[in-house]
C-alpha cells in the first residue's frame, strides 16, 4: 500500500497553471512579413532572433507535466507500507540464580524419566523448559559459586540462554557457594530495568559460605527495589557437610524478607511444579504493539524524473528542437 508522509505537498500541483494565469507569458506585437516557404530562402542563411517563432507540441507539454507531477511527489515522500507486525512487549524480568558450586554433582535428583542424575543436569533439564516457554517475559542468568557472575543479562532471546546454560558445570565458578553476593548482582541487574514485574528465583543446594553481602541484607535490599524473591532449595539438609547441606532457614528468611515463597524440590516434577507455581501468582500478560514497516520509494520517483529529462532532452536534440 502506498502512502506519503507529506500529502499537502499535493498541493502544488495547479502551481504551474497558476503562474501561467497571473504571469502570462509576455507577447509583443511587430511588423513581419510571413513567409511560407521561408525555410527554402533562408537556408544557409543566420537566423535572427525572431525569425521562428516554435510552437509547443502536445508531446512536450505531457513531458514537462509528467516531470511535475514526479517532481511534487518525490517532495510528498512516498512509501511502502508492508504487512502488519506485531511484538509483545516483555511482561516480567525473571533473573534465574543458579547454585554451580562443587556439590551440585551429587547424583542424587530424579530426573523425569525415574532415573538419579546429578543435581546440576537435573536443574538444567527444567530450566531449559521454563526459559524456553518465557514468551511474553526478559529472562537472564546468574550463576555462582565461590563467586557470582552474569551468564545472560536479560534478554528475549531464549534461545541463546538455552544454550548456555547447557554449557553450565558443577565447580565452574568454584567450590563455595555465595548466596549474597547472587542476590547482590541480581538487585544490580534489575536497577537498569524499567519493568514493573521483577522476579528472582534461586536455587542453590548448600549454604552460604563465601559472600561478602549477608543474605538476609541482600533480601531486604531486593525488597526495597521491588524485586520479588523466590528460592528453591534442591539440595539435601541432613548432608554431613556443612558446604553441602542446603540452609533452607537461609532460604525460608530470604523468601520471606523479600515477598516470596520458599520451595523444596527433590525431582524434576517437582522443581516442574514450583515453576508452574510461581507463574500463577505472577500471571502479568505481555502488552502486544503492532505496526507497519514502511518503506521509502521517493528514490525510484526521482530516478524516473532524470530518466524522463534525458529522454525528452533527446527527443529535442533529435527533432532539431531546443526549446518548447
Amino acid at each position: 500500500m502506498l502512502e506519503f508522509d507529506a500529502p499537502l505537498a499535493f498541493l502544488a500541483l495547479p502551481l504551474p497553471l497558476l503562474v501561467l494565469w497571473l504571469l502570462p507569458a509576455r507577447r509583443e506585437t511587430v511588423q513581419a512579413v510571413r513567409l511560407p516557404f521561408f525555410d527554402r530562402i533562408s537556408d544557409g542563411l543566420h537566423r535572427g532572433e525572431g525569425a521562428v517563432v516554435p510552437t509547443r507540441r502536445w508531446g512536450q507539454i505531457i513531458v514537462v507535466a509528467l516531470l511535475w507531477v514526479l517532481a511534487v511527489s518525490v517532495i510528498a515522500r512516498p512509501v511502502v507500507l508492508g504487512d502488519p507486525v506485531t511484538r509483545t512487549e516483555a511482561a516480567r524480568d525473571i533473573m534465574l540464580a543458579v547454585d554451580i558450586s562443587g556439590s551440585m554433582s551429587t547424583a542424587d535428583f530424579m530426573g523425569p524419566d525415574q532415573v538419579r542424575t546429578s543435581r546440576m543436569d537435573g536443574v538444567k533439564q527444567v530450566l531449559d523448559g521454563f526459559i524456553e516457554a518465557r514468551q511474553d517475559d526478559r529472562i537472564g542468568l546468574i550463576v555462582f559459586g565461590s563467586a557470582a557472575y552474569v551468564l545472560v543479562p536479560f534478554t528475549r532471546d531464549t534461545e541463546a540462554a538455552r544454550g548456555l546454560l547447557e554449557t553450565l558445570q558443577p565447580g565452574m565458578a568454584g567450590q563455595n557457594t555465595a548466596l549474597g553476593d547472587a542476590m547482590g548482582l541480581a538487585i544490580q541487574s534489575f536497577s537498569a530495568s524499567d519493568i514493573e514485574e521483577r522476579v528472582m528465583i534461586l536455587l542453590s543446594d548448600g549454604s552460604d559460605t563465601s559472600s561478602q553481602m549477608a543474605p538476609s541484607k541482600a533480601a531486604n535490599i531486593a525488597a526495597q527495589n521491588g524485586v520479588t524473591v523466590h528460592t528453591v532449595a534442591v539440595g539435601d539438609p541432613e548432608a554431613e557437610s556443612d558446604q553441602n547441606r542446603v540452609d533452607t532457614a537461609t532460604l525460608q528468611e530470604i523468601a520471606d524478607a523479600a515477598g516470596g515463597t520458599f520451595n523444596r524440590a527433590e525431582d524434576a516434577e517437582g522443581l516442574g511444579a514450583i515453576y508452574d507455581r510461581i507463574d500463577t501468582m505472577h500471571p502479568v500478560e505481555g502488552k502486544a504493539i503492532s505496526w507497519r514497516p514502511r518503506l521509502p520509494v521517493g528514490h525510484w520517483l526521482a530516478g524516473a524524473f532524470v530518466v524522463l529529462v534525458i529522454v525528452g532532452y533527446g527527443g529535442l536534440l533529435l527533432t532539431g528542437r531546443k526549446g518548447a
